[in-house]
């Protein structure tokens, strides 16, 4: 009765962890610039805190992926 066990693989290539964390760093310090632009430019009262939140939340969301992708490219496995 023992079943084969499959290894766990990632879902994505080995290969293709360099050029995700720099494309994902990439579109997270662009959107990470926006979002200071935006802060410094606009009045007080033309601010939308929904577009400050979106903003924000995309741009961690591309940072955070991008620096696990760049974890994963140095060779460290977390």
């Amino acid at each position: 009765m023992a079943t084969s066990v499959k290894a766990i693989s990632s879902p994505v290539p080995d290969v293709w962890y360099p050029t995700l964390s720099v494309f994902m760093l990439l579109i997270g310090l662009v959107l990470t610039a926006s979002f200071f632009i935006y802060e410094a430019t606009s009045s007080r009262k033309n601010r939308s805190l929904a577009k400050e939140l979106m903003t924000g939340t995309v741009a961690s969301v591309f940072l955070g992926f991008g620096s696990l992708f760049l974890l994963l490219a140095c060779g460290v496995y977390v």
